[in-house]
């Protein structure tokens, strides 16, 4: 890891994951390339297989209970070095199901720990997928997208696997059927030559363009600049609270900008 978020969770290079003492998390989950096939440029490419590892409600011990009785959660995910054929190693892309016990398709908030990354997101996976962003981090950095929209996240970097951390929602779940409709997401992230990524339009969708930006700081948010976010959520858990009560920040998602 070249960034420290403060945690206790420690990703081998086989992409299995280990906990310090006093840290609880599960076996990893492993998702493989056939699960996501539909929804690549090129749904018969080769690449590693596993794409990515998956452990979804970590943390401490300590703060277990603050957790769930705030209905939130912390994941971490780690993605295989390598490309889909001409695409950088990737998720399929989904909208957040929306949470019985609040009512919202919920946001999430990641964090960079290792490795170069892409956060993707579109307003919605209709023909017109609205407004269309993609947010380059780097470790440290990070990136909120807003309840609703249709997101994947990238390993921008073929020569080495990434790693990122995200609070979500406790009652998680994800919506596939309209990014497979589409054949995937509106934009599809192509390597050139020099390995730099390129965009490429789906057409599935409508014609749209695609803001290309690095991470901002989010004051509407009350992220803390320069602050792991699990420490955070350890110093000021109430300052999370939007990650699981959306509601709360309503005005917030108008017009909002990942």
């Amino acid at each position: 890891m070249n960034f420290d978020p403060k945690l206790g969770v420690h990703c081998s290079s086989d992409m299995h994951f280990s906990y310090d003492d006093g840290v609880f998390g599960p076996a990893p989950e492993f998702r493989q390339l056939n699960a996501i096939r539909r929804s690549l440029r090129d749904p018969n490419c080769k690449g590693p297989d596993p794409v990515y590892s998956i452990v979804m409600d970590v943390g401490r011990e300590s703060d277990r209970a603050e957790m769930q009785r705030r209905m939130i959660l912390y994941g971490v995910v780690a993605y295989a070095a390598g490309r889909l054929g001409d695409e950088p190693v990737r998720s399929q892309g989904h909208i957040h199901a929306i949470a019985p016990h609040c009512g919202w398709s919920t946001p999430e908030l990641f964090e960079i720990w290792e490795g170069l990354a892409i956060i993707y997101a579109q307003e919605r996976a209709t023909d017109d997928p609205g407004r269309c962003f993609a947010v380059v981090a780097n470790p440290g950095d990070k990136v909120v997208v807003p309840p609703s929209w249709a997101h994947c996240v990238i390993n921008a970097d073929p020569n080495r696997r990434m790693v990122f951390g995200a609070w979500c929602d406790r009652q998680y779940g994800f919506v596939y059927d309209e990014v497979r409709a589409h054949g995937g997401l509106a934009w599809f992230p192509v390597f050139d030559a020099e390995q730099n990524i390129l965009w490429e339009a789906n057409p599935r969708y409508r014609r749209s363009e695609i803001t290309v930006r690095e991470p901002r700081a989010y004051p509407e948010l009350g992220i803390t600049p320069g602050t792991p976010m699990y420490q955070q959520f350890v110093a000021d858990p109430e300052s999370l609270q939007w990650v699981s009560q959306p509601a709360r920040v309503e005005k917030t998602w108008d017009h909002f900008e990942p």
